[in-house]
Parts: structure tokens; C-alpha cells; sequence
């Protein structure tokens, strides 16, 4: 079995690459930047260049694109020739070279507008039939990619999965409101509740994706961490959410008091995981519940992958306030 990985010098190709590798699995990295884990430098939407690695692969892994964060540093052109043009130049090869599994990393960011919630407002309980409404050309383009992943099911059947990937980067968060108001470390931990997975619980989904893709045919699946928070918990998490979470996870307000930490005030939405857990077998590791034990034996709560990578940034360049522009 031969996997060709796109984006091997992001966060998430990286990590697949090293995974595989790991495992003494076949596997060629593609990117557009050099890396230890690149073997070919070049872009996805390169027709030609595509077309040579794609050959003599079994199972695609397309985590290449341009992110949320080069929204304001980049056309939407150039999000529509890597993340539009780039995925269809890889589904074509893809078909023509008999791929059996076809995996697409896409991200919740998908859902957009379908996530604004007034002030006040119960959260809104997100899963795979939630309707999405882009706020950005990375979701527009990013739904685009689904749906031509679907087309190529439909009528050429090629097997593809697609994963909508929750928070999973490293760096500190764009919102300047939020990296005043709290630790970098403090915010991850809170948004394992509700909106955050650890990068190597996003690898295991996708290479349980590749192995499921030929059986399942097509699904669309929301990969982030298992929450703690129910349905009835949503009207709470609107105004209250340490509260709410005092009652499904008491232990944390003495773990985060220790460490002068604190919670949100209120959850926005909550990512419901169950689909990709019932139909994939996904069995993510990491949860708030990690986290507090983690923090309890004084521990870093994130994986041993996710510290083996780091974190990479987005930009060449320096930006006067937060880690990026944002639009």
C-alpha cells in the first residue's frame, strides 16, 4: 500500500508523513515548500506535477491548501487555484491511476454563518447536518472541494472521505480579545470542550478514513475532540458555561484555580464527533477529561506528536498584532 500525502510540510501532513513512516508504510509527501518531509516540491494545482506523483498510489491524502490564515495575504484567486483547482487536479489523476481511497481535509470552518450565535443565544449543536454558510473565500473554497469530492463519487465512484477538522494548530489564537484574556495553553485546553481536537487523534481519523473510504463510498465526517456537553446543555453554555461545566466536570475548577486559569463565560457551539466515531470507528484519545488529568500530574496535555511538531506559522513574514491578519 502506497500513500501520497499533499501539504507534508503543514502541521497535518507532517504528521501523517511521520505517522506513516513510523508505521513502515509507503508514502511520498508533496508541498510546496521544501521540508524534511516533502519528497517533491511543487503545487497541487500543477496538473503535470500531479500527475507524476499521483501515479502508482493507493490511497490519497489531500491536506494541502491555503488556510484561514492567508486570507488576507493572499487572492482569492490563489484560494481558488490551490484549494478548488489543486483538488480537482487531484481527484482526476486520482481516478485515472485507480486510487482506492481518496481522503479530503477540510475543516469546520466550513460551516461559517451557521455558527453565529447572538449573545445570550443557547450554543448552536453542530453536526454533519448542519447546513454550511461561508463567511470567507477559505470556506467557499473548502465547500467547493467537498462537493467536487462528492461529484467524483457519484459518477466516477472513486471513494472519498471527507474529514471537516476542528482546531488542531498550535499557534495562539487570532482573536485579540482572546489572547488578552487568557494563556494560549489556558484557551486550548477550554476549546477541547467544544471546538478543538489533538493533531494525533486528526491523523488516526484520516488514516481510518482511507482504510473505510472503499466500504463507505462517500460520508462527510466532524473531527474534534468528544465532548463532555449535551443538547440540554445548550441553552447554559449561552450564558454560563462555567457553570455548566462545574456540573459535567467538577474536577477542573480546582485544577484551572491552581494555575490562575479560567473558562470562557459562554460557548458559542459544540461540535458533535458522533457520526465519525459510529461510522469510521474513530476513537479520539484526547479530551477535556485528558486535559484536566494532564494538568492534575503536572504534565503538558497535548501528544508526543503534536510536541514533535511544533508549531510552524503560516506566514514568512511578521505581523504588528497576532500571529496573522485576518480579514
Amino acid at each position: 500500500m502506497r500513500f501520497l500525502v499533499t501539504g507534508s510540510a503543514g502541521h497535518l501532513g507532517e504528521a501523517l508523513v511521520r505517522t506513516l513512516k513510523a508505521r513502515g508504510v509507503a508514502v511520498t509527501g508533496l508541498d510546496r515548500s521544501a521540508s524534511p518531509f516533502t519528497d517533491a516540491v511543487g503545487s497541487v494545482s500543477d496538473r503535470d506535477f500531479v500527475r507524476e506523483h499521483v501515479a502508482g498510489a493507493d490511497v490519497v491524502l489531500h491536506a494541502a491548501a491555503l488556510h484561514k490564515p492567508h486570507v488576507a495575504t493572499h487572492s482569492r484567486q490563489d484560494f481558488i487555484d490551490v484549494n478548488i483547482t489543486g483538488t480537482l487536479n487531484l481527484l482526476e489523476e486520482s481516478l485515472a491511476a485507480d486510487v482506492r481511497s481518496f481522503v479530503f481535509t477540510s475543516t469546520t470552518s466550513v460551516f461559517g454563518r451557521a455558527l453565529t450565535v447572538a449573545e445570550g443565544e443557547p450554543a448552536a449543536w453542530i453536526t454533519e447536518d448542519v447546513t454550511p454558510v461561508p463567511k470567507n473565500i477559505y470556506g467557499v473554497t473548502k465547500l467547493a472541494a467537498e462537493d467536487l469530492c462528492s461529484l467524483f463519487w457519484s459518477n466516477q465512484r472513486l471513494p472519498c472521505i471527507v474529514l471537516r477538522t476542528s482546531r488542531f494548530f498550535p499557534e495562539d489564537d487570532d482573536s485579540k480579545d482572546v489572547r488578552e484574556a487568557w494563556s494560549g495553553e489556558n484557551a486550548k485546553a477550554n476549546e477541547m470542550l467544544y471546538r478543538r481536537a489533538d493533531i494525533a487523534d486528526v491523523v488516526e481519523a484520516h488514516l481510518l478514513a482511507a482504510r473505510r473510504a472503499p466500504e463507505i463510498g462517500f460520508g462527510k465526517y466532524i473531527i474534534s475532540a468528544t465532548t463532555p456537553f449535551r443538547r440540554e446543555d445548550l441553552a447554559g453554555l449561552g450564558v454560563d458555561a462555567p457553570s455548566v461545566l462545574a456540573q459535567v466536570a467538577p474536577a477542573y475548577a480546582a485544577v484551572y484555580r491552581r494555575r490562575g486559569w479560567s473558562m470562557f463565560p459562554r460557548i458559542d457551539r459544540v461540535y458533535d464527533n458522533a457520526r465519525a466515531r459510529k461510522e469510521l470507528g474513530w476513537a479520539p484519545e484526547h479530551d477535556f477529561s485528558t486535559v484536566i488529568a494532564s494538568l492534575e500530574r503536572g504534565e503538558d496535555f497535548s501528544s508526543d506528536l503534536s510536541r514533535e511538531i511544533g508549531a510552524k506559522g503560516y506566514h514568512a513574514e511578521t505581523f504588528a498584532e497576532g500571529p496573522y491578519p485576518v480579514e
